[in-house]
């Protein structure tokens, strides 16, 4: 694919500054590149080129030629949905709205060529980037956690989930204990959770719970509910609670320091960091949420992330080096709520990586018509909602980081339904080519959950 148009990019004698400032002429088109195809990058792809049209170019580019719905990965990994449910093929619902695909893993950012080096040795050169990637698995911080050296295993992927879901068989086939939880340094607890709570359902409903010698719940988080973002709601009593009914013994402020011969290595330790005890537990069968990095191409770019590889930005969800390239998601580096004894890292969750990329997506637009000093942020508000078997937890976190106008914890049997009726949805927007569709903006403004900011309000902590 030759490089399009005659964008900001060829300037490469204007200062820095001017060179990504300068208002794209009539004449001019602009490329603008979109790296990774998930809950971030797909969305952002439809709705940049929606804003752009066919005066500019968008391209997206992913490591995987399917968009898979990762929130629904923990029912893949008991059996409860397939495959097919939940991934699609990318390129043909993109390619209709206008929008090129490359299915190939990034190796490589050029920051001053404005060039992206791909797996199959090509390149690909852009005048702006938004990051929209998932994270880097560091399995690697936790010997022995890896999924495919032992028991231990990931739902963070579709194809993780798969590989879980073949474990469980064999659990199923030959009982033991059960360790489900998050490892030192994870950011993203929900999903082990709605894991643990879904399999203790799914044992029940084959008659098999009482089977299972143990069942424990392990996490870096101070407490049950903490999330990773200081709680919301009532969360610390209505997930205690669920996990008490369902007999799983929880172990909080837990440090897991390596998987081994069918145990779990632990070092539990008290609110000021010092060690309570060191213990083991048995694991036939694991899966904990590991901590994540930034993928190596984003990471290895000079000054544009922090020592974990995540992009710092500023409130425009611009970097903070490279005016040109933005950042969204995951791949953007946020600091921790607080200072927990045992690290832990605040989530991004769905509607809140919604909010980043429009807001990404308006600053573009307003650079390439050279609106200088038009900037727009995001609001960061929270909507998940959290299968936990035949019941479910809803969380609305306005915004998700404190202080926040609302802060509401829900559980019950219609958050399960929501949950199944939402991935539906969903898919099917990402099919459509819409990243948010009149009703579903229209709903949330009534509900006073907006994606971008109206008023100049105090200026957050991005990174």
């Amino acid at each position: 694919m030759g490089e399009p148009g005659t964008g900001a990019g060829e300037q490469g004698g204007l200062p820095t500054q001017d060179r990504y400032d300068r208002r794209f002429e009539e004449h001019d088109m602009a490329h603008v590149v979109i790296l990774g195809a998930g809950t971030g990058g797909m969305p952002a792809a439809y709705e940049m080129k929606d804003a752009l049209g066919k005066d500019h170019e968008v391209t997206l580019i992913s490591a995987n030629d399917y968009f898979q719905f990762v929130p629904s990965n923990p029912w893949l990994g008991v059996g409860w949905s397939k495959r097919e449910d939940i991934t699609f093929p990318i390129r043909p619902y993109v390619e209709r709205k206008g929008i090129h695909f490359i299915p190939q893993r990034a190796e490589k950012i050029d920051a001053e060529k404005q060039e992206i080096q791909l797996a199959d040795g090509s390149s690909v050169h852009y005048d702006y980037l938004l990051i929209a990637t998932g994270p880097k698995l560091a399995f690697e911080n936790v010997p022995g956690s890896d999924p495919h050296e032992g028991p231990v295993q990931s739902v963070c992927t579709a194809d993780h989930a798969e590989m879980a879901y073949g474990k469980y068989q064999e659990l199923l086939d030959n009982p033991g204990p059960i360790v489900i939880g998050a490892m030192p340094g994870a950011s993203c607890f929900g999903p082990a959770y709605e894991y643990a709570m879904i399999v203790a359902s799914d044992l029940k409903k084959r008659g098999m719970r009482d089977k299972i010698p143990s069942f424990s719940f392990v996490t870096s988080e101070p407490y049950i509910g903490h999330l990773g973002i200081q709680g919301v709601g009532d969360s610390r009593g209505i997930l205690t609670r669920g996990l008490e009914e369902e007999g799983i013994t929880a172990y909080t402020n837990c440090k897991v320091t390596k998987v081994e011969n069918g145990q779990m290595y632990i070092t539990q330790v008290n609110d000021q960091g010092e060690t309570v005890k060191e213990f083991t537990l048995p694991v036939k069968f694991g899966m904990m949420i590991p901590a994540f990095k930034g993928v190596p191409a984003v990471a290895g770019v000079e000054g544009l992330c922090n020592p974990g590889g995540f992009v710092l930005v500023d409130e425009n969800q611009r970097s903070k080096k490279y005016p040109n390239i933005y950042a969204a998601g995951i791949a953007i580096a946020i600091p921790p709520v607080e200072q927990t004894p045992v690290p832990t890292g605040a989530p991004k969750t769905g509607y809140m990586i919604e909010s980043m990329v429009s807001a990404a997506v308006h600053n573009i637009k307003a650079d390439i018509e050279g609106r200088k000093g038009e900037r727009t942020m995001g609001t960061w508000n929270a909507v998940c909602f959290a299968d936990m078997g035949d019941r479910g937890a809803a969380f609305v976190a306005l915004p998700q980081l404190k202080p926040r106008k609302v802060d509401v914890f829900a559980y019950g049997r219609w958050v399960h339904l929501a949950k199944v009726a939402f991935e539906k949805y969903f898919i099917r927007k990402m099919k459509m080519g819409v990243s948010e569709p009149f009703y579903e903006k229209v709903l949330f403004k009534m509900m006073g959950i907006t994606r971008l900011k109206e008023e100049p309000m105090e200026q957050r902590k991005a990174s």
